[in-house]
């Protein structure tokens, strides 16, 4: 799994999946390939869906659709990410990552939990 450090903010220095805000006419997988161009200058191809996770900040309320994904080209450039880092399973709880995404940690653990027992 792929994970960015907010360079900014009110979380800075807390971990969050890249992605961002869908613009008008976008659909949510359009939108993911767009911000991981323009924030990681990489092409993605989008995956299925794995949650929708609704989220209330004390500010604003967040419906982030999260999909699985992988870098079809282009090297990594972190252009708004403090840094970033590969986590392979059994390190998704290493980090303190952002409020909204603790919610898709258990639910991407599970998964990989799932894949790996079934790959035997």
């Amino acid at each position: 799994m792929f994970a960015t450090e907010r360079g900014y903010g009110e979380f800075k220095g807390q971990w969050e999946f890249p992605g961002g805000k869908i613009e008008e006419g976008e659909t949510p997988q359009q939108a993911l390939v767009r911000e991981i161009r323009e924030e990681l200058e990489a092409s993605i191809r989008v995956g299925d869906l794995i949650d929708t996770i609704e989220y209330d900040y004390p500010t604003f309320h967040l419906s982030m659709d999260c999909f699985w994904a992988e870098i079809i080209s282009g090297k990594i450039v972190l252009k708004e990410a403090e840094s970033a880092k590969w986590l392979i399973r059994d390190e998704l709880d290493s980090i303190q990552w952002l409020p909204a995404d603790e919610s898709l940690i258990e639910k991407i653990g599970a998964a990989l939990q799932f894949a790996w027992k079934d790959g035997e």
